[in-house]
């Protein structure tokens, strides 16, 4: 019954907007700023002997409510020597605006780190971040959303990736690391109806780079992507509990519908099940495929995507 409920729009769903992904899949060329010295020159050393690796965390929050968006500035891929008291360049592009708006100029912080609050009406945003000593960038998607907005979330690893990267803590070769057979599609697939798409992963925030080239590889939909915020080693204490923290603001805060579950650990059949979501709407891949009352996921996703995928309703919102 629960998921009868949440499965077939309602009048008030059919009311809601679609997410407007159109919007932020091909970004215009952005005249950034002009190249500057570093304020530092210890910075400047830095970028010379090390490649940029940046990052900015996605955000989704509920209409109304303003967006704190988090970039995160290190070089070197081993030992993320953090970017400090430096000039960050911010811009924004998206939903009813279709060119690069400047968001304005921020400094780093000691842990490499602006904080960039934002306030958008119901859509999809790009925001990049651009150093100023040396142009070097990242960029992040900001989702500001009404409440009911139908939602199918996918974990990645072991979930979409052959490879779980995440039980192993070794993300090397991450970012083009090979998808199950049809994933893609199944993802893209949702988008397509209409639903919100979630990347809930537990990889720590210092591969969210690599995360996301690894979806522009495979050519997934640029979703929602939040990773771990744990940073002390590979593999994050406790991922059950982390999981089951973010699916509660997800469907708490933001007021998500989250309709159906992706996953293949005990530790996402876990969370799912902690904060509610139905075991019949719980689809696992892998090992653990059908355990405690999840829908199993046999090899790839191809049969899936022909029957489950194939038959499910649209998300019954109005496209913008």
């Amino acid at each position: 019954m629960l998921w009868i409920l949440s499965a077939i729009p309602s009048s008030a769903s059919a009311q809601l907007t679609c997410p407007d992904y159109a919007s932020v899949s091909n970004p215009p060329a952005l005249q950034g700023p002009a190249r500057k010295s570093f304020r530092h020159s210890g910075s400047q050393i830095l970028s010379w002997t090390n490649p940029p690796y940046h990052m900015v965390h996605d955000q989704i929050v509920p209409v109304g409510t303003p967006a704190t968006v988090v970039g995160k500035f290190d070089y070197g891929g081993v030992f993320h020597k953090d970017l400090e008291d430096e000039d960050v360049h911010v811009y924004i592009m998206g939903t009813l605006t279709p060119g690069w708006e400047y968001v304005g100029k921020y400094r780093t912080d000691s842990d490499g780190k602006v904080y960039v609050p934002i306030t958008r009406p119901v859509g999809e945003y790009r925001v990049k971040m651009i150093v100023e000593g040396d142009l070097s960038s990242a960029t992040g998607f900001v989702s500001v959303v009404e409440p009911g907005r139908k939602t199918v979330l996918f974990d990645i690893d072991g979930t979409l990736t052959l490879n779980d990267f995440e039980a192993v803590g070794d993300y090397l070769g991450v970012s083009t690391a090979q998808a199950y057979a049809h994933a893609v599609e199944v993802v893209n697939s949702y988008a397509a109806l209409g639903y919100q798409i979630i990347y809930l992963t537990a990889r720590p925030y210092w591969v969210a780079k690599d995360t996301r080239e690894w979806i522009d590889y495979q050519g997934l939909l640029d979703g929602h992507v939040h990773t771990n915020p744990y940073g002390d080693g590979p593999i994050p204490p406790d991922t059950e509990q982390y999981k089951t923290d973010y699916l509660t603001y997800l469907l708490e805060d933001v007021g998500l519908d989250i309709v159906r579950v992706y996953g293949n650990a005990t530790t996402d059949i876990g969370a799912y099940a902690a904060v509610g979501l139905p075991k019949s709407e719980t689809y696992i891949i892998g090992e653990h495929a059908g355990s405690e009352g999840t829908m199993p996921i046999r090899n790839d996703y191809l049969q899936h995507l022909n029957t489950v995928v194939a038959s499910s309703p649209g998300a019954g919102c109005t496209p913008r």
